[in-house]
């Protein structure tokens, strides 16, 4: 939250942490999990107020003028950094604030923003890197809405695109790069465990081939969408990672009762993309900011139950007679695929709760175990309190081309499901009454 004097905001000096801010105790440094509690706020600066107001306004008082030119300085770009004040609820606020410093605590990232969406997270961070002409490389598939936006809008205005699979090995992507470099590339991105197949992607590898084809200024970045995994299961900024993408609507905010996305990485990709984000307003709003802070408090709690609950659910499906197969983290370890456990091993802390449910059949048996469901939702969306189950093929990636999901492995008898907070036994009695009506 920004707490700066007078002096600070006409001088330009870093704004000070809050008052009384704990960030170590002796030579321990506090895990997450308890700087959540009050990381960035000082309740003296609002009434004493344990947990921090809703600040419902749209503009905000300047001290002086030249307090307010300084600002409009930072939020226009001509001076780097956003402004060193509150100026404007579309360009900050106290509440986006506390959660941006909250957000940076998980994966020590530099700096965060927060948006108004996943979708408006990714879709600010393209546009602030890439211009006509330029091409964005990726991983392989993609959530469906971010091909969309690569191919179809970024395309009508000359925006080429690669990708490989997610899977990938480094000669695999050294070819797909060596390819892409003859002209300019923009932007790697990348996501992992690929939605929906759970297919991870070797982030380490991705880096190494980035680092050996492009030098100079022409390296581009490498973002990754981190929702299905971070911050509790994986933190790629540790392998190689410079951006990272989240739909706070997830994990995060983890009730499935709001929308939000936010993107975390070094002061100067934040810096850029801070710039586009004041441009076109995908800020998010302080009420949504002040409930994924609530959220954030149990964020470990919750994963860490879910992801328990999953461990349970998955051994009973794998095990069942009508299920082809369980494309679940955790098994990796005991499968065929030598490369996929190796990423594992390397690069995620735990299996996560949202897996890949392959029935023995196609459309006709994937709906009737849907439409058997009693306890999970069917609904899309993942990482909440409660259990959802849908169907990709004929949901979330119904936009892509009927050859492309084959491709990717996209099948009709594929459903997708993220395990919530209830009783693991209650959840597998859900599924194995389901199974029955397949």
């Amino acid at each position: 939250m920004t707490d700066a004097t007078e002096a600070d905001l006409t001088g330009g000096t870093p704004r000070p942490r809050p008052e009384g801010e704990v960030e170590k105790i002796g030579d321990r440094k506090l895990k997450p999990a308890t700087m959540m509690m009050g990381h960035g706020y000082d309740p003296m600066l609002s009434e004493g107020a344990l947990k921090p107001p809703i600040f419902l306004t749209s503009t905000f008082v300047f001290p002086n003028a030249a307090a307010g030119k300084r600002h409009f300085e930072g939020v226009t770009g001509k001076r780097p950094g956003g402004a060193e004040g509150l100026v404007y609820s579309r360009f900050n606020g106290p509440n986006q604030e506390i959660l941006e410093d909250r957000l940076a605590v998980w994966e020590e990232a530099e700096d965060a923003l927060a948006f108004s969406s996943g979708m408006s997270a990714i879709a600010t961070l393209f546009l602030s890197m890439v211009k006509p002409g330029d091409t964005i490389v990726h991983s392989g598939p993609l959530y469906a809405a971010t091909e969309t936006l690569i191919s179809r809008i970024l395309g009508r205005f000359g925006v080429q695109w690669l990708d490989f699979p997610a899977g990938a090995t480094r000669e695999e992507i050294d070819t797909v790069l060596s390819k892409a470099a003859s002209g300019n590339v923009a932007l790697i991105y990348l996501e992992s465990p690929a939605n929906p197949t759970n297919a991870l992607v070797d982030v380490e590898a991705v880096a190494a081939s980035r680092d050996a084809i492009f030098t100079g200024d022409n390296k581009p970045p490498i973002a990754i969408d981190n929702t299905f995994l971070g911050p509790l299961w994986a933190q790629p900024l540790r392998q190689g990672a410079d951006i990272v993408v989240y739909s706070l609507t997830k994990y995060a905010g983890g009730h499935s009762d709001l929308v939000a996305g936010g993107v975390l990485g070094t002061k100067a990709h934040i810096n850029t993309i801070r710039l586009m984000r004041n441009t076109i307003g995908t800020i998010c709003d302080p009420n949504t900011a002040w409930m994924l802070l609530r959220s954030l408090e149990t964020l470990e709690l919750r994963m860490s139950r879910a992801g328990e609950n999953a461990a349970k659910v998955c051994e009973f499906l794998a095990s069942h007679p009508k299920v082809e197969k369980v494309g679940y983290l955790g098994f990796l370890e005991r499968g065929e695929d030598k490369r996929q456990a190796d990423i594992y091993r390397r690069h995620c802390t735990g299996a996560g709760s949202t897996f890949s449910l392959y029935l023995k059949g196609g459309e006709k048996e994937a709906f009737a175990f849907l439409d058997a469901l009693k306890i999970a939702k069917l609904a899309v969306s993942l990482g909440g309190t409660e259990t959802l189950a849908s169907h990709p093929a004929g949901m979330t990636h119904l936009s892509v081309a009927e050859e492309r999901k084959q491709a990717l492995g996209i099948t009709d008898n594929l459903v997708r499901i993220s395990i919530g907070v209830e009783d693991a036994d209650d959840l597998i009695a859900d599924f194995e009454n389901a199974l029955k009506a397949v």
